[in-house]
């Protein structure tokens, strides 16, 4: 496997090069220059724009996902983010005056935001536009070099991805490279000033012992099972259609998917007549013919969902064709904590319904489980918003929706605990690839004769009173 450039992809000698080669690149100083950020900005802007049908294309045969979910799903929120990062990029990255103590008077305080230096992007298969380029959009604005390892299992969008981009730029300053385990495991033995990683918590774990090695700070993307809480106050047919919408897009595999719903048991039934309902009326009365609904991305990830659907437990599809990397939308009832189904982040088009009775016990029985990256509430009651959301830890959530938090570039994404760590979008995601230098600017004109020997009582006295 060879790079744009005709380089040997695979050894540590090679991946060493590229990266030293951004080390030097950096160390030039024009990554720090405003305007070069945004002229690379709109460059990328620009490249995604002109080779939209490739990206279209190898994203269909990699999903059968079609161009408008792509647009809606990737690259609208690729592009939000590009124009808002050039809109606010001479705002995000000024000094910021802060407040200064007594000791350090007559004096200013303000902070100075730097970039990191050489940063790794590691991208997940889900939304593999996505959840590869925005984070190196936000590296791009804070003023690093970038390397994108794209993941290998979307093949077709990983090739087009490195062919538009490394094509564009400069491989010392923004560069895709390509594969799979290996590749990644050699790229994580260079030095990199910040890992952004998308995936599984298990791979975190891998990444984060990685970093440790040249003490490189980490951003962790993960998942986890996001509970869908719907309680006896709720709109149930708007309940019913936004959880659908959520759960089903991208065939279930998306990382704020609801992995599961908790129901109160008294309107339990009119909910699942409802969500059969909703999904014909979404993808009709046969979802395989359904150009909103995608694909399995492999045959391993297809073998792993069919075994969590019990047959038993089956109202709704169960429908499978592994030729097709197709597992209809399914909605399993009458299911409790200790099914297989539970014991897993699902990841695909299989929907669990938990009744309860008693709120502080579902409540008490989520807080068991790992902290979810999302949490989704659909109540009417003020009281019961403020008890879930406040006795629940996760990183982001809706009340009365699903999914679409993560669209607003004004709210940080992110997960807590098991579910990630540190956030992005928008100003977060500038702040993730930012050191904010903290400076005092002292005048000649005064210095304090306090803070030098002899220390006498009234010295005592009077340092006393200005530090505490």
């Amino acid at each position: 496997m060879t790079d744009s450039s005709g380089n040997k992809i695979g050894t540590d000698f090679n991946f060493q090069k590229i990266v030293n080669h951004q080390s030097d690149f950096f160390k030039s100083n024009k990554t720090k220059d405003i305007g070069f950020r945004k002229q690379n900005l709109k460059k990328l802007l620009q490249t995604l724009k002109d080779n939209e049908e490739l990206l279209y294309k190898a994203i269909y045969t990699d999903f059968k996902k079609s161009a408008f979910e792509t647009y809606e799903t990737e690259l609208a929120l690729i592009y939000h983010e590009i124009k808002l990062a050039i809109k606010k990029l001479p705002k995000w990255s000024s000094k910021k005056s802060v407040g200064t103590d007594m000791a350090n008077l007559p004096g200013k305080s303000y902070l100075m935001p730097e970039p990191l230096g050489n940063t790794l992007v590691i991208g997940a298969w889900n939304y593999p536009y996505q959840l590869s380029i925005l984070p190196a959009v936000a590296a791009i604005a804070a003023g690093n070099t970038v390397i994108i390892k794209p993941s290998e299992l979307a093949a077709n969008t990983s090739s087009v991805m490195a062919e538009i981009i490394n094509t564009a730029f400069a491989q010392e300053y923004f560069h895709i490279i390509e594969g799979g385990i290996p590749e990644t495991t050699e790229l994580l033995k260079q030095k990199f000033d910040k890992i952004f990683y998308t995936g599984s918590s298990m791979v975190g774990k891998i990444v984060m012992k990685a970093a440790s090695e040249n003490l490189c700070p980490v951003v962790l993307e993960l998942g986890g099972k996001s509970p869908a809480f719907v309680l006896d106050d709720a709109n149930i047919k708007m309940a019913a259609r936004r959880i659908v919408y959520g759960k089903f897009l991208n065939g279930g595999q998306t990382c704020v998917a609801p992995d599961y719903i908790l129901v109160h048991k008294s309107i339990k039934e009119k909910l699942i007549n409802e969500i059969i309902k909703q999904v014909k009326e979404i993808h009709g009365d046969n979802p395989i013919e359904s150009e909103a609904f995608v694909r399995i991305i492999t045959p391993r990830h297809f073998d792993r969902l069919v075994k969590l659907i019990d047959a038993k437990k089956v109202v709704m599809g169960g429908d499978i064709k592994k030729e097709e990397l197709y597992i209809a939308p399914t909605l399993l009832d009458n299911v409790d904590w200790e099914d297989i189904v539970m014991q897993e982040e699902i990841f695909g088009p299989i929907l669990p319904v938990i009744e309860f009775e008693d709120l502080d016990d579902a409540i008490a029985k989520v807080k068991e489980k790992s902290k979810p990256l999302a949490l989704y509430l659909f109540t009417r009651s003020s009281r019961m918003r403020e008890k879930v959301f406040n006795e629940i830890s996760f990183g982001g959530g809706m009340l009365n929706d699903t999914l679409t938090h993560l669209t607003n570039a004004n709210l940080p994404f992110g997960g807590v605990g098991y579910s990630g760590m540190g956030n992005y979008h928008g100003k977060f995601g500038f702040d993730a690839f930012s050191h904010q230098k903290s400076i005092i600017h002292k005048t000649n004109l005064i210095e304090p004769f306090i803070k030098y020997p002899p220390y006498t009582k009234l010295k005592s006295k009077i340092i006393k009173w200005v530090l505490e």
